[in-house]
């Protein structure tokens, strides 16, 4: 998978040292160094000091970036002696190097949870009997190692043996060439106890085959059903009890060799009670020339796999719709949805003047709506140039079921999109803003193809700033004491932070700015908030009280449009609007700060919250 993270600004030794000249800077640096000797003791005061200095001379290490437990705690787990069930760790042998298995076998070793059982398939020919042997003298010593000779009939074949073989409550699988963090057993198992899961997983990084390059970091979300139908986010550390995967089908499909994991996964969590995601990486992915891990391009009966798996996954779960590989994004999918009926969406476009910005709005949307069953409400608030009511006059002969409603109160965002449902005569509402051009095929139609859908509550739209730079892809909360926009500043054309750019994600919110919902649930939930969100936030707070009702709110990139931003308002830092902004700022953080304070299931604490780039802490 690929980043598009900004690379933090290089240091150098000489700036160090200038910075240490300060005595205000050395108290600091001092102080700091203090408080992590006093409450982490000396190896992470010395890992902190390490990485400080790896950055002035150019060499970070991997290792400094990552969940590497300290040895205390290390120490501590193994003093715990923590009982709980056994979890079998599921591994195909084809070909394996020594030094591939001596290090797999060795990190599954030095676990500090020791109810295990290491269960090694082989499929290895003749010429490669040195890990073969290797692997049966194991087993020969510790009863925790199982090995067994298999005739090879491929990854999916093969795993599908090991899962026959392993008696573990519960299971996972771990690649022959890669390696766990001695307390991701310990981890996983305190997770079971704590939440009752059957299926957990967790975060991972990607390293060179020498393990000292660092690939790439896969910080995830929580779990989330549309981002895993795109892609296989979840990969790695992935386990799950018994009586899941017998429900699941204790198999591995060789129709899916190549993404037959993803299969495995999307068949797991659709039987799943509890899914649990451990926020720590647990798993080394070994990028190994020509791996998986490294690219898909090198494995196209891979990406015509995936297309298969999701497809058959749909079936399954009754979504009619077809999974296409993306171009330029290997081993991520969108997904074309099928409509189920053909319902009337009625768009809410509030103006006042600007009649520039509403007709490229108008326009644009009729030229790429896709969808032929739409009415448009254009909701007047109280303009004044001469010019908007001579437009008004010519809107029923240039746009076909658009009309004009008034509302007449003073400028309250909520309060005139609730005025405005009052005459929408459709199932779906559409809420979007006069600064809105739409640039994509099928406008209204991708948005429906997914509001349709009864689990979910609202859909937003992909927009870009004027300057071709991402405005919106999705909320994520908590970030600046609120809430941003996903991946703002990015390039359009970017595929993000593990191809949440390129991808349908699941999020707590999306913007108003063009926000699809339906009619229904709009007039349930009380439309917009007048009292409290009268400009800000109450697309947020909207979309919230729907998150809580167990809905989903949707991004999807196929919509997209280009938003010439509060154009025609002018911005919330600005004079009077500043301090309306800062109140309903303050009236969001006092009813939702749980999701503020703590970190967006959607999102990850490994990244800031103070930046919507995705950025590490």
């Amino acid at each position: 998978m690929a980043n598009d993270r900004q690379k933090p600004e290089r240091d150098n030794l000489l700036k160090m040292a200038g910075r240490l000249a300060n005595p205000a800077h050395l108290r600091s640096v001092l102080g700091r160094t203090a408080a992590i000797l006093r409450e982490q003791g000396a190896e992470q005061m010395w890992r902190d000091v390490r990485f400080r200095v790896g950055l002035a001379v150019h060499k970070v290490s991997w290792r400094d970036k990552v969940d590497i437990p300290l040895k205390k705690e290390l120490r501590a787990q193994r003093a715990e002696n923590l009982q709980g069930p056994c979890i079998s760790i599921v591994v195909p042998l084809f070909n394996t190097p020594a030094r591939y298995f001596k290090q797999m076998t060795g990190s599954v070793r030095k676990q500090t949870y020791t109810n295990w059982q290491l269960v090694l398939v082989d499929a290895s020919d003749a010429a490669h009997a040195e890990v073969s042997a290797k692997a049966a003298a194991l087993a020969q010593k510790d009863a925790r190692f199982v090995y067994r000779k298999i005739e090879n009939g491929g990854i999916a074949a093969n795993t599908t043996k090991g899962f026959a073989v392993a008696t573990g409550e519960y299971l996972t699988l771990l690649d022959h060439d890669d390696v766990i963090y001695p307390n991701a057993l310990y981890d996983v198992v305190k997770a079971i106890q704590q939440t009752g899961a059957d299926f957990l997983y967790s975060d991972e990084i990607v390293l060179s085959d020498d393990f000292k390059q660092l690939g790439g970091y896969h910080f995830k979300p929580d779990f989330a059903p549309d981002y895993l139908r795109g892609v296989n986010y979840i990969t790695h550390l992935a386990v799950f009890s018994r009586k899941l995967l017998d429900a699941a089908g204790a198999y591995e499909s060789p129709e899916y060799d190549g993404a037959q994991d993803h299969d495995l996964i999307l068949r797991l969590t659709e039987k799943a009670t509890k899914i649990h995601h451990i926020k720590k990486s647990l798993y080394v992915w070994r990028a190994a020339a020509g791996s998986t891990a490294q690219t898909m391009d090198a494995k196209p009966y891979a990406i015509a796999a995936g297309e298969r798996a999701i497809n058959a996954h749909l079936q399954r779960v009754g979504l009619q719709g077809e999974a296409h590989a993306i171009p330029g994004a290997p081993g991520a999918f969108q997904l074309h949805y099928e409509l189920t009926g053909h319902p009337l969406i009625t768009v809410m476009i509030p103006n006042k003047d600007h009649t520039d910005d509403l007709d490229r709005c108008l326009t644009s949307l009729y030229q790429n709506a896709g969808y032929d069953n739409f009415e448009v409400l254009v909701i007047e608030n109280n303009s004044t140039d001469p010019e908007t009511e001579r437009y008004y006059a010519e809107i029923p002969q240039k746009f076909a079921n658009c009309r004009v409603v008034r509302y007449q109160g003073k400028f309250n965002f909520s309060a005139i999109n609730n005025f405005g449902a009052q005459f929408a005569n459709g199932e779906q509402l559409l809420l979007l803003n006069n600064d809105i051009e739409v640039t994509s095929q099928d406008f209204l139609r991708e948005l429906l193809s997914y509001s349709q859908r009864p689990d979910v509550g609202a859909v937003g739209a992909k927009l870009i700033y004027p300057d071709n730079e991402i405005q919106h892809a999705g909320v994520i909360m908590g970030i600046n004491g609120s809430a941003g926009h996903s991946h703002k500043g990015h390039p359009a054309d970017a595929v993000g932070d593990m191809y949440r750019l390129v991808t349908t994600q699941d999020f707590m919110a999306v913007t108003g700015a063009c926000l699809m919902t339906k009619t229904a649930l709009y007039r349930e939930m009380g439309g917009l908030d007048e009292e409290k969100f009268a400009v800000a936030y109450n697309d947020v707070d909207y979309c919230l009280k729907l998150w809580q009702k167990g809905l989903l709110n949707v991004y999807t990139p196929l919509a997209q449009a280009i938003h010439y931003e509060s154009r025609s308002r002018g911005l919330d830092t600005l004079s009077e609007n500043a301090k309306r902004y800062e109140r309903e700022k303050a009236n969001f953080y006092e009813k939702y700060q749980p999701y503020i304070d703590n970190y967006d299931p959607y999102y990850n604490p490994h990244f800031t919250n103070k930046v919507e780039n995705f950025s590490l802490r």
